[in-house]
């Protein structure tokens, strides 16, 4: 909701090597460091998090892990823990990103599961949700949606939930070039944070951040980060160049301080 501070995500994937992640790292770092209004956090991939996390630690930059285990340690080849990611400074993680799930097979059970340990361990969260283009063509996005807030949300405490970011995303919007109008965005934004309202207390409802994530640029940033619901943004591609991440943010930035 618009008066709060707003949080733009910049989620990397498996893109840039160690180098490059670090370039860009303090490109994001010196470009919005003047920034007073929002939150600026970036996702870069784990073998880059301990190089940023240590060298930027003096830095007002956050830094995200792009996924983690829901277990300790153990038998789990080419899996990180939270106590790995934590060990290089960083104590974010995204968590449920569609790409997750259609692709390695998150389901909504593995996901919540995911969300509960890292909150458990302190961890701030983004826990992404969404629905699929046929999905939305069927007009069943509020039911999906629904039906992955009640499954990461229903046995957290208020504790838990002080640490949780919602980021949603619709799947048919990520990567594309499509994106939702900022009417759809807001709607969807609305309803979630109604579902939140509903589960864990009106007065959550009303704090929670929502960010928007699909296709984010330039082009469409102030109109989505304008709309009443929608908390910031978890942006792709266009994190990928510090000009572009770092406009989003100066947008950000003026639409905070304007509505602060």
């Amino acid at each position: 909701m618009i008066g709060r501070r707003l949080l733009i995500a910049g989620n990397w994937k498996m893109n840039l090597d160690l180098y490059g992640s670090y370039q860009l790292a303090k490109m994001v770092a010196e470009g919005t460091k003047s920034f007073e209004n929002i939150d600026v956090l970036i996702s870069p991939s784990f073998i880059s998090l301990g190089v940023i996390g240590q060298k930027l630690k003096d830095t007002e930059l956050l830094i995200a892990a792009q996924n983690c285990h829901y277990e300790e340690s153990g038998a789990f080849t080419g899996e990180i823990s939270l106590d790995m990611i934590r060990s290089t400074g960083v104590n974010w993680v995204i968590i449920g990103h569609s790409e997750r799930r259609a692709l390695f097979g998150e389901s909504d059970e593995i996901v919540a599961k995911k969300i509960k340990y890292a909150l458990l361990n302190r961890f701030h969260v983004i826990g992404c949700v969404g629905e699929s283009l046929e999905q939305r063509e069927n007009r069943e996005q509020e039911e999906v949606v629904q039906k992955q807030l009640d499954t990461i949300l229903r046995d957290l405490s208020e504790g838990e939930l002080e640490n949780l970011v919602i980021a949603y995303e619709p799947v048919w919007a990520i990567g594309t070039g499509k994106t939702a109008t900022p009417e759809q965005a807001e709607e969807m934004h609305e309803f979630i944070r109604k579902i939140v309202s509903k589960i864990a207390g009106e007065d959550r409802g009303k704090s929670i951040l929502i960010l928007y994530g699909g296709s984010v640029s330039l082009r469409n940033a102030e109109e989505l980060l304008n709309q009443t619901d929608i908390d910031g943004a978890l942006i792709g591609g266009a994190s990928l160049e510090a000009e572009s991440f770092n406009g989003i943010a100066a947008i950000a930035e003026d639409i905070s301080k304007e509505q602060g």
